[in-house]
């Protein structure tokens, strides 16, 4: 999906993500988080890493479901809006829903999130009490610190086993009821999972964006059956960013060592506008040849009016950046050129299609009998190394 950018704009209208693509790894509402970023000038490429199974049929939510009709619980947790409906519109089907919603009625239900308590105002129940943070470890503080030894509790999951919860529950003394709602698996099409994969190791993704943890451990399983899991890392390690929704989403990377931005609040909205102060801020910022030059993922900004240059010019220019002023010769330029081959014209065609990209052809500069520079301004001081572009490799 490419956002329209008109070039010739006022610069100060260029959107905060131009120039960036990010690769987006959601199953649920990821043509929402795709418009907010193309909506601010950003390039999305689409590869969900999971999918949603609804256990409707599942014996498990049957089993808890029966056991807490018939023993109700003291205490209810709903974690997600999507499970905490799904789980009552499966009690219906079983001729359950309204012992269940008796059941669940006449203890305590505290939401994770706002659309948990929606869901749960939704059905006709009033929840007691939801943290600010959306986070399941402070669902967990607030039970251990009330008290729980003796209380039966229901803790809807959501999507994956909450182990950490469970077991602290469970020592604190109170009886858990697990209600596996729905269960994430590997898309039926693992196509374009892997074409997002591929496009990350060929430096094409900028950012990676994850809304759950699943996803991001579904990502690494599938890189690791297809043998690039280490090559995948590195690429999460150095020049692509991960963009995670909030704390959990992020932990399945960061426990691998993969440094992550994540909003203050587990929200989308919120994710976009971090990355919105992120992306710009790792742009590389040159002066050369009188015009300031910034590097940002797949374009370039001359003078702060963007230009987009096609992926063949923008890796010479990121060789060429790596030592702004100094000669890179035709034979080191060559060998970043898609197909290789020993011909040096080629080379020079490129130049001239960088050139013609920039709109300021004296920005690259041909020296003769040796190569190409970028031609750095000497009256500028040093070359800044606060920022670097996403994929401008070290500066």
């Amino acid at each position: 999906m490419e956002p329209l950018v008109d070039q010739n704009s006022d610069p100060a209208a260029v959107p905060p993500l131009a120039g960036f693509t990010v690769g987006i790894t959601a199953a649920r509402r990821a043509e929402e988080l795709g418009t907010m970023l193309e909506r601010r000038g950003a390039t999305v490429q689409h590869g969900p890493t999971l999918r949603i199974v609804p256990l409707a049929d599942d014996t498990e939510l049957l089993a808890s479901t029966r056991a807490l009709v018939a023993r109700p619980p003291d205490i209810t947790v709903a974690t997600t809006g999507i499970g905490f409906r799904g789980w009552i519109e499966a009690a219906e089907g079983w001729g359950m829903g309204e012992d269940l919603l008796a059941a669940l009625g006449s203890g305590t239900l505290l939401a994770r999130g706002p659309k948990a308590r929606g869901a749960i105002r939704a059905s006709g129940l009033t929840d007691a009490w939801s943290p600010p943070s959306e986070s399941s470890a402070e669902v967990l503080e607030y039970l251990l610190d009330a008290g729980v030894e003796g209380r039966r509790i229901a803790v809807q999951l959501h999507g994956e086993p909450l182990p950490d919860m469970v077991e602290a529950l469970t020592l604190a003394g109170a009886e858990v009821v697990e209600v596996p709602v729905y269960r994430w698996v590997p898309p039926a099409d693992l196509g374009p999972m892997d074409r997002l994969t591929d496009t990350v190791l060929a430096g094409g993704i900028d950012i990676l964006a994850f809304t759950s943890a699943p996803a991001a451990a579904s990502l690494l399983a599938r890189a690791g059956e297809r043998g690039v899991r280490e090559e995948l890392l590195t690429a999460l390690r150095g020049p692509v960013l991960a963009l995670c929704v909030g704390p959990v989403t992020a932990a399945p990377l960061e426990a691998v060592d993969v440094p992550t931005v994540q909003p203050q609040r587990s929200r989308l909205g919120a994710m976009v506008r971090a990355l919105e102060a992120e992306a710009p801020a790792r742009a590389r910022r040159l002066p050369v040849a009188g015009h300031r030059l910034e590097l940002r993922g797949h374009a370039v900004l001359v003078d702060g009016a963007l230009r987009t240059v096609p992926p063949t010019g923008m890796a010479l220019l990121r060789v060429l950046a790596r030592r702004p002023g100094r000669v890179v010769s035709r034979a080191e330029l060559l060998g970043t050129l898609p197909g290789g081959g020993d011909d040096e014209h080629a080379v020079e065609t490129a130049v001239a299609r960088l050139r013609a990209a920039l709109g300021e052809p004296k920005l690259v500069q041909t020296v003769v009998k040796r190569g190409y520079r970028l031609a750095l301004d000497p009256a500028a001081g040093p070359v800044p190394v606060g920022g670097h572009c996403v994929h401008g490799g070290a500066p």
